[in-house]
């Protein structure tokens, strides 16, 4: 990956932004690109690499310029270990370029660093994603944790509802450090939607076809993903990869997509297998080689969202995809037992139902065979605002710094 020049040299403000994980690459990138945009200040942004395969294509989806990379993955490393090297080298960086101001999304270990880097060295830190909480510090794990410190060192707190501003104001965070902005997602949602309207299905390139590491016994071909893309066979996108399901829970998962698979033969299940080894070697011993299932690499943002505006319905632990399918008319069965995002639950277009096999085939089966509930989840609509998120927070820390 190439290391990039910061870019406006007029610009008096430096304003680091810390990327650990894919969702966070996805939901800061329209954060980064409002600021480059802007005329008074200039966006550093630090990789951490944490999840460089998977982080790489997104950087060159977005068009985003890195400027440091702190190398800090290494082979089944333990919480502690990883989170103890982003804050000794992120604290080096920031002695070195001494920028005004850090910016961190969500609820990672790169976050929680980032904004105990940046407390000790007294650099206001601004949290986008700012208030999600399900009150339980071991769901999700280490996750709630994460957030719930990193708030006690936030300058300015990014919530993306009411809700969320609702969650800090109860710990006692002054409403007037609070801005609700949307979720930064929506942003990247609609942007690389626009992207890939505009070039036919047939001209688009799937992200892993030169990949030097690319694994065949993970995914078919190339031109057999393009057929399941352009095939008009109804199509169900599972997602599932938390540390929290981990072990039997992702085993009972498995066992679902089975039974549904062999129910509903006239439809694909899609599964983008996140490279974890305790992910990888679950999925792959117990579905890999069925007919109606597909198993593929983690794909690009902009073909992930192509699989979720193509799909029927999601079922999935991801956080980000509890935000994003709702926004495309998407029902999505979360495969949690609690969810910081409980207003997509409330609002009917995502519902809960765990790891348990039999809940999981019990409403997939509710929802394909009963077009009323489908419909009343497809158009219940989105909590999460109107693409506009990234723009609202370079409005508040341009006022901040002028």
């Amino acid at each position: 990956m190439m290391i990039a020049p910061h870019a406006n040299k007029d610009a008096t403000v430096s304003i680091m932004i810390v990327i650990g994980t894919r969702p966070e690459a996805i939901k800061l990138a329209p954060v980064v690109q409002s600021i480059k945009s802007s005329s008074w200040a200039n966006p550093c942004v630090v990789l951490t690499g944490q999840h460089s395969d998977l982080i790489d294509p997104l950087i060159e989806s977005f068009g985003l310029e890195v400027h440091h990379h702190l190398h800090v993955m290494q082979p089944r490393q333990s919480l502690a270990s990883v989170t103890a090297r982003i804050l000794e080298k992120l604290d080096h960086l920031l002695i070195e370029l001494n920028p005004q101001a850090v910016i961190g999304q969500g609820d990672t270990a790169s976050v929680l660093a980032g904004s105990m880097a940046s407390f000790f060295r007294k650099i206001p830190f601004a949290h986008v994603e700012a208030g999600l909480r399900t009150g339980d510090l071991s769901a999700p794990f280490p996750e709630e944790l994460n957030r719930v410190l990193t708030s006690k060192m936030t300058t300015w707190h990014f919530a993306p509802t009411e809700m969320a501003k609702t969650n800090l104001i109860a710990e006692s965070v002054p409403p007037s450090k609070i801005w609700v902005t949307g979720n930064t997602v929506i942003d990247a949602l609609k942007l690389c939607l626009s992207r890939v309207g505009t070039q036919s299905a047939s001209a688009q390139r799937l992200p892993w076809a030169d990949h030097k590491d690319r694994d065949v016994t993970l995914a078919a071909q190339d031109q057999a993903w393009q057929e399941r893309l352009l095939s008009e066979r109804p199509l169900v996108l599972i997602t599932a990869h938390r540390r929290e399901n981990f072990g039997e829970p992702l085993r009972a998962i498995c066992q679902a997509v089975v039974q549904l698979a062999d129910r509903y033969k006239e439809h694909d299940f899609v599964y983008p297998v996140h490279p974890n080894p305790q992910v990888r070697e679950v999925v792959m011993t117990m579905l890999n080689g069925r007919a109606n299932i597909y198993l593929m690499p983690p794909a690009d943002y902009p073909l992930f969202c192509r699989l979720m505006e193509k799909s029927r319905l999601i079922l999935s632990d991801s956080g980000g995809v509890q935000e994003e399918a709702p926004a495309l008319g998407k029902p999505v069965l979360v495969l949690r037992d609690e969810t910081e995002r409980p207003e997509a639950v409330t609002l009917g277009c995502n519902r809960l139902v765990g790891t348990n096999t039999q809940r999981i085939v019990d409403e997939v089966t509710r929802l394909l065979s009963d077009p009323k509930q489908y419909e009343a989840m497809a158009n219940a609509g989105s909590p999460y605002g109107d693409g506009q998120a990234a723009q609202r927070i370079e409005a508040v820390l341009r006022e901040h710094f002028r």
